[in-house]
């Protein structure tokens, strides 16, 4: 009977009952003496409760079982998630890596949680700041298994494969060119349809929120209504051989039984969910006389920081639009920066590095380390005729920028065997073009 539904809108207060049990939400109050359909009431909340009203994050669940029922949480074999930053030295150096490889399922059976893979991070979960950097690859799917982060905020970027995520508040069909956020303590489960990878920007202390327009006005970039919130789905669903729930807590990972579906929710409202939102929807911003604006014009999501207009991390995007700027070199500019930029590529080709950089792999352009386009593209661009032209088509990048230093682990450094040591050398056949008798 269910048909994937979705409510509109970033941040709203949301109401969603499954239509099997019509008023399962109780009618003004939020936590009655005796529930419809003997239901529990349970708080999720996303933000301290004296929180000002416009950062206050919290939702209602109305649930067969609360979540409490279960055996203690156990440790579980982490793999290579990780928040441990001083596994290697520091690596100031342009790091870019080619795609990750995800195993077959026949060698080797990795669902979602089997095959996190910490990349580069900083900070720290315990002291509520900080974030990660994470490679997922997978081949099966979550089977009578749920994670839930107790550190941060999960950004998912599928890059390879559909992720069909069942939630406490419903389900997500997320595919390539979609991005989901996971927040802070909800539950969830990852079905897959065969070899499937992408990345994870986790954030700590934090939540994503839509970047103030200023001067572009109230409409542009993300519009809030193109983001999606799953509807209330529940299973009432008992597993005598026990469901596993995972938490991931300090860095670390538990485990804990228990003897039926999380998934029993059977209606919520609040302000605090998961949601999806597809990268085609950005409404793109760009230069229409000359130079370049900084690329903060494509952020899509930000988690703030306390310092005005300083980022704990950015979600930005490169996405298909039209170059128009004269007497403009288009492509990027070289550039030595105060913020980390990590770099994936969804799709296609990126534009400063048509060599090299492919989808599924990635650049680490660490703080203050110079980068920019290599010498082809420098040639190019300085000799091509200025005509409006298409940037980007059928292409999709992104950037996680932050304003911390991160660390590379040891596995993005040497135990994944996907660093390019021969990144360098696309910027070696840059030459000078300096003539002082020549204006």
């Amino acid at each position: 009977w269910f048909i994937l539904q979705y409510m509109s809108g970033f941040g709203n207060e949301h109401v969603s009952e499954d239509p099997r049990c019509p008023g399962a939400l109780p009618e003004g109050q939020n936590n009655p003496q005796v529930c419809p359909y003997g239901l529990y009431a349970e708080q999720l909340s996303g933000s301290a409760f004296t929180c000002p009203r416009p950062t206050n994050k919290r939702s209602w669940l109305y649930r067969i079982l609360p979540s409490v029922c279960h055996k203690p949480f156990k440790p579980l074999e982490e793999g290579h998630l990780t928040h441990n930053w001083d596994e290697v030295e520091p690596d100031p150096n342009q790091l870019r890596w080619k795609p990750f490889e995800i195993p077959k399922a026949s060698q080797n059976k990795l669902d979602f949680v089997s095959g996190l893979h910490t990349l580069c991070g900083a900070g720290e979960p315990r002291g509520r700041n900080g974030i990660a950097v994470h490679i997922f690859v997978c081949n099966t799917s979550m089977l009578d298994r749920c994670l839930y982060n107790s550190d941060g905020d999960f950004l998912i970027v599928p890059q390879q494969g559909k992720l069909f995520i069942t939630t406490e508040f419903g389900k997500m069909l997320v595919e390539p060119n979609e991005i989901c956020v996971i927040q802070q303590g909800m539950r969830f489960s990852v079905e897959v349809f065969g070899e499937t990878r992408g990345y994870i920007l986790e954030v700590y202390g934090a939540h994503f929120e839509l970047p103030d327009l200023g001067p572009i006005g109230a409409n542009g970039l993300a519009n809030p209504r193109d983001f999606l919130v799953p509807v209330a789905w529940y299973e009432d669903r008992q597993v005598p051989g026990g469901y596993t729930v995972i938490s991931k807590y300090q860095g670390k990972l538990f485990a804990a039984q228990q003897d039926f579906s999380p998934f029993n929710v059977v209606a919520w409202h609040g302000n605090y969910t998961p949601y999806k939102y597809h990268l085609e929807k950005f409404m793109v911003i760009n230069s229409v006389a000359f130079d370049h604006a900084d690329p903060s014009i494509f952020t899509v999501l930000t988690a703030k920081t306390t310092r005005p207009g300083v980022a704990l991390a950015d979600f930005v995007i490169f996405p298909p639009r039209w170059g128009v700027a004269n007497n403009t070199f288009r492509p990027p500019y070289y550039h030595r920066n105060c913020m980390s930029e990590f770099m994936g590529l969804i799709k296609g080709h990126y534009e400063a590095k048509e060599e090299g950089f492919q989808p599924g792999g990635a650049s680490l352009h660490s703080m203050m380390t110079p980068h920019g386009p290599d010498a082809d593209c420098f040639e190019k661009a300085s000799k091509a005729k200025l005509e409006p032209e298409r940037v980007a088509e059928g292409t999709m990048a992104f950037m996680f920028e932050s304003s911390l230093s991160l660390a590379v682990t040891k596995w993005g450094l040497q135990t994944s065997n996907r660093l390019d040591k021969n990144y360098y050398k696309c910027w070696e056949p840059l030459k000078s073009h300096f003539n002082p008798k020549r204006k």
